[in-house]
């Protein structure tokens, strides 16, 4: 028997599972297929929210946090796994801002950096960005690989000894006594434990259905599409109109997402692709003559407003939930599951926890 067992094995399942394990307790890790292969995956890995100032609070809190970790976990993952989770903080270059106001208002206000910078400034930062009279400069702002980044939480939770992963593992059911729930049921057994955190994803309001309960949280698809360039063609995370390209030490850059209510589908279809390709090239120009080596598409737990879902799920016993944050897991991975594991060991919280309690938030419209 586990202190604590996990369901999902994304970013938030994994770094929960790992700060558990850090602070002594016995952890077993459930995942239906293999950890990090979902919206962890697929994601575009930049580490705060596209436009932050049109969020609420509580997400600009979590974000805050989260940026000043990433720098620390990435090196402390390339160090004991030998797998570089490749945290860059080159900053991004937003164009075509039609906030502007609010934007700089709001970095003020959370004492971040943000300039306005005219056209001149951007082809100095970016020489292959299209020409722009209405950019903004965020310097501090950081991307991660996240593919490597769940490669190496998945190699650094395996060398764990309290923690056990348990892959291709689909739970059915929860295990309980009265109001008290004791464990899961898998498709390899019955797996228990003091406690139980649902961290399922777009998948978390159907676990959660098998004990009644509705949760407020759907899947949405993001199409990316990925370029093939030369090392150094684009060196920032570049936002324009709600799309944004993110490049990679290689060359690969990122382009994305769209944002589609198609239930659990993740096929990929040619209209989301011209789309993209007509972003990107808005974007960068230059990427006309580059070839698109991939397409895919993931699936975002949706929520009402973005704001994740942390802690104990009301009129039940050892069961506790961090999901929901749409667009943004990985921007508040670090600081989400902070938050969630302070409660569970008693510790004082992060931060306020009362914004994301599921308290009275469980089935708000979305």
């Amino acid at each position: 028997m586990s202190d604590c067992l996990i369901i999902g094995g994304g970013v938030i399942g994994m770094m929960t599972a790992l700060q558990l394990a850090d602070a002594g307790q016995r952890v077993t890790l459930v995942e239906r297929g293999r950890c990090g292969h979902e919206a962890s995956w697929a994601g575009g890995g930049i580490v705060s929210p596209l436009y932050p100032w049109r969020y609420p609070v509580p997400i600009s809190q979590l974000s805050r946090w989260s940026e000043g970790a990433y720098p620390t976990l990435a090196l402390r993952l390339h160090e004991e796994t030998g797998i570089d989770p490749e945290y860059r903080q080159k900053g991004l270059i937003y164009l075509n801002v039609d906030d502007e106001a609010r934007a700089l208002g709001w970095a003020r206000s959370m004492g971040k950096p943000l300039e306005r910078i005219d056209a001149q400034a951007v082809a100095a930062r970016e020489p292959h960005a299209a020409a722009s009279q209405n950019a903004l400069w965020m310097p501090t702002l950081g991307s991660i690989r996240n593919p490597r980044l769940g490669q190496a939480l998945r190699a650094r939770l395996g060398a764990m000894p309290g923690v056990t992963l348990a892959e291709n593992t689909a739970v059915s059911g929860f295990i309980r006594t009265g109001n008290a729930v004791t464990g899961v049921a898998t498709s390899a057994g019955n797996y228990t434990a003091g406690r139980v955190v649902v961290c399922g994803g777009a998948w978390a309001a159907a676990l959660l259905a098998t004990l009644g309960e509705a949760l407020a949280v759907r899947p949405v698809k993001g199409q990316m599409i990925a370029y093939q360039t030369p090392p150094g063609l684009v060196e920032r995370v570049i936002l324009k109109d709600g799309r944004y390209v993110i490049p990679r030490a290689d060359g690969l850059l990122l382009v994305g997402s769209t944002l589609e209510e198609a239930g659990f589908d993740k096929a990929t279809d040619a209209q989301a692709r011209a789309s993209l390709e007509a972003s990107a090239e808005s974007i960068v120009p230059a990427l006309a003559d580059y070839p698109v080596v991939h397409h895919w598409a993931g699936l975002r737990p949706g929520s009402p407003d973005g704001t994740p879902f942390i802690g104990a799920l009301p009129g039940w016993q050892n069961l506790y939930v961090n999901a929901g944050h749409y667009r943004n897991g990985l921007v508040l991975a670090p600081a989400s599951t902070h938050l969630l594991v302070d409660e569970l060991l008693g510790r004082t919280p992060l931060i306020d926890p009362l914004p994301y309690r599921l308290e009275g938030r469980m089935v708000e419209a979305g």
